[in-house]
């Protein structure tokens, strides 16, 4: 099971330079508990900042641990991240293809998209997405602007007819998680349960435990 932290150095509270300063603490504890990928998704950053944030965390985590950028391609190939995660109004998958296939080992770099119906996700798909991310699954704060929870049947939907990895996103706790596995979820994505977990290294070997079950 993929396991992604996507960051929200904004709920950590305090001055914008705290918040920073948090997030990478933050980033440090999860990125070596054993995640696969995070997902560094702080939007209102300007490039330079957003760069910056970018290699100091690919400093503190583990070589196994991958850094993703949220919509800007050029900062997360510029400071030789893994990959980029592409929303709704990011530069279209497609395109961000052929920026890639013009570069030297542009073939390894992720790229993902968030989707929140079939038709987006088997778009993406088409477009040479390596993953998806679908949702929300639950109801969530951070998600309440994409709608009603989509629910786990229609992530099973969505699972069963797209052939690349279908990460479940929105309202994930270790108590749901593996309702999104067993719906055919490759894997699951969260900013609370990573970021608001008190021993974030109990939570990772937790929800380990339960998908090798």
């Amino acid at each position: 099971m993929k396991l992604s932290y996507v960051t929200d150095r904004k709920a950590l509270g305090g001055t914008a330079e705290e918040q920073v300063r948090l997030l990478l603490e933050k980033i440090a504890a999860v990125g070596n508990a054993g995640v696969d990928w995070i997902q560094i998704r702080e939007k209102d950053l300007s490039g330079g900042a957003l760069g910056e944030l970018v290699r100091e965390a690919m400093r503190r985590v583990l070589p196994t641990c991958r850094i993703l950028v949220n919509d800007r391609l050029d900062v997360a190939w510029s400071t030789g991240g893994a990959g980029v995660h592409l929303g709704e109004q990011s530069v279209p998958v497609a395109e961000a293809r052929r920026f890639l296939r013009e570069r030297p080992g542009g073939e390894a770099f992720v790229v993902g998209v968030s989707t929140h119906s079939l038709d987006a996700a088997l778009k993406a798909q088409e477009g040479g997405a390596d993953y998806v991310m679908f949702g929300p699954v639950f109801a969530t704060p951070s998600k309440a602007k994409f709608g009603a929870p989509q629910g786990v049947a229609r992530l099973a939907e969505v699972s069963a007819q797209v052939t690349i990895p279908v990460i479940a996103i929105g309202g994930i706790t270790q108590e749901n998680a593996q309702e999104c596995v067993r719906a055919g979820a490759s894997g699951i994505a969260a900013i609370r349960l990573f970021q608001d977990a008190a021993d974030v290294g109990v939570a990772v070997r937790a929800l380990r435990s339960q998908s090798q079950r």
